[in-house]
């Protein structure tokens, strides 16, 4: 099969190569997915988990990507839950060898069913973006209806879907970010917008949660926001500043059958959209990860033909003619 591998962590996006595999093998619980679209994060080739397993030994040459979406094609001795032929999306295990391949051997439990509306191309932009803001929101931050968010990233993956899903469950969302993030972070959700080259972050005042994907100094500020009794949510690392009546938590996203689910639902009855950047085929994935100019969303790797229709029914957003979709 085709896989795009890596092999020297110093060169980041540049160093990796398209090269032929083996077809991987169930183990017991797992099944084979044949990769219709795969996500990719950039960060992912700073993880300890890219470049060894979990034993602290050389893995590489590895296939990064964590997100897929594709259709099942075998079956591991033991495994429940889906079928041959089912269409499914989901993340995958971050030590083992990843989706930017034609096929991958995943955990069972780590995918969800993809509905036959929903395109595999946002399907696979969905599980780390959707799980990470669940998971902060509702698990870590134990968000309520009427409380207030602050959300920064707001224009990002992550961030664009903890609005969406803040505002549906009820909450006053403020996001933060560039200038020109302003009108992509009140169309997805925001109440109002922190410009955070120009604006004082301090003159939001307290906020129930905040939710970061930046941290550094702006984490550390943030902390000072959280009124008695809420939470700092990061995914940036452990915060050096903690709320004085509040909770921190740091977490990593883990997969989740159930959440998938729920994400998908709300991509299914118009509630939730993701922003997907770009799409380029497998064989010019090394390209489109080093692109020239900045990309406005996520890239998505079509591994095989667009065969579907060509998005999910209300999961994007119009082709500009910048390629923002």
């Amino acid at each position: 099969m085709k896989a795009i591998v890596v092999t020297d962590q110093a060169a980041g996006t540049a160093g990796m190569t398209l090269v032929e595999r083996p077809e991987p093998k169930p183990a017991l619980n797992d099944v084979i997915v044949q990769v219709h679209a795969s996500g990719f994060t950039p960060g992912e080739l700073t993880w300890p988990s890219t470049w060894t397993d979990r034993l602290g030994r050389d893995r590489t040459p590895s296939i990064p990507g964590h997100e897929l979406a594709g259709v099942v094609t075998a079956l591991g001795y033991g495994t429940t839950g889906l079928s041959v032929g089912q269409r499914v999306f989901g993340l995958t295990d971050w030590h083992r060898d990843g989706t930017l391949a034609e096929y991958v051997a995943v955990e069972a439990r780590n995918l969800a069913p993809l509905p036959g509306d929903v395109d595999f191309t946002v399907g696979a932009s969905l599980p780390i973006s959707g799980l990470t803001a669940w998971q902060g929101l509702f698990g870590h931050g134990r968000l309520q209806a009427g409380q207030s968010v602050l959300v920064h990233g707001a224009a990002g993956g992550v961030g664009s879907m903890v609005k969406q899903l803040a505002r549906e469950a009820g909450a006053y969302v403020i996001g933060t970010g560039r200038p020109a993030d302003r009108q992509t972070a009140l169309d997805f959700g925001a109440k109002e917008f922190v410009d955070l080259e120009n604006d004082a972050l301090e003159d939001v005042g307290e906020v129930d949660l905040v939710f970061d994907v930046i941290g550094g100094d702006i984490g550390n500020r943030s902390a000072g926001l959280v009124r008695t009794g809420g939470t700092l949510v990061t995914i940036a690392g452990p915060p050096e500043a903690w709320p004085a009546n509040g909770l921190a938590v740091d977490f990593v996203v883990v997969p989740d059958r159930a959440q998938l689910s729920e994400v998908v639902r709300r991509v299914r009855d118009g509630g939730l959209r993701t922003i997907i950047g770009k799409v380029a085929a497998l064989d010019d994935a090394v390209a489109a990860f080093n692109p020239t100019e900045r990309i406005k969303g996520k890239t998505i790797v079509r591994v095989r033909p667009l065969l579907d229709p060509p998005f999910g029914p209300v999961a994007h957003e119009p082709v500009e003619p910048d390629g923002v979709i």
